[in-house]
């Protein structure tokens, strides 16, 4: 419960950091069909933050429909192998299609989640946030062919995130 409660709180951290930007607005892509959205995504890359800190391998993040919302379930293990959990919701942001959420694991605070780049099948996303300290490449499986994450990687690079810091994340055969 400890480790779930540092997690949550350093997730609002980076979330509340995301809310002020001098960058200019990050372009989405038109729409999000939620219900082929919700499942499980395994991250494959992203930029260091502390929120993550503690997490060595087999992150991922579960979407599931919760009336308005959306529930959010953040997943890891840590350094001795123990799993790391974080509860939240996300709101999608009017008018965006679903292609901005606000997401929190901290009520009443929320922080920006923005869909940069999707596959047509569903099958890897890139989301980020406007001060370009935070993104994520993920994709419905631990394993991305690289060459779909280097292009992930320079549409990333050519929205303004530091593409040199992304860092690989490693996912064991047992993943959670």
């Amino acid at each position: 419960m400890k480790h779930a409660r540092r997690l949550a709180v350093f997730s609002l951290a980076a979330l509340l950091l995301g809310c002020t930007t001098s960058h200019a607005p990050l372009p989405t892509v038109a729409g999000v069909d939620l219900d082929r959205y919700y499942g499980t995504w395994y991250e494959i890359a992203r930029l260091p933050n502390r929120f993550q800190s503690m997490c060595a391998s087999d992150v991922q993040a579960i979407y599931r429909p919760d009336g308005e919302r959306l529930s959010v379930l953040n997943q890891c293990r840590n350094e001795k192998g123990e799993l790391e959990q974080a509860r939240g919701i996300a709101k999608v942001v009017a008018g965006s299609q679903g292609a901005r959420l606000r997401v929190s694991f901290f009520r009443p605070f929320y922080g920006d989640y923005q869909v940069l780049a999707l596959d047509p099948d569903y099958r890897w996303v890139l989301v980020g946030e406007p001060s370009r300290q935070y993104a994520w490449i993920l994709a419905r499986s631990p394993r991305l062919d690289p060459v779909i994450r280097e292009t992930l990687l320079t549409r990333a690079d050519a929205l303004g995130f530091d593409r040199r810091a992304f860092m690989l994340t490693r996912h064991t055969p047992s993943s959670p």
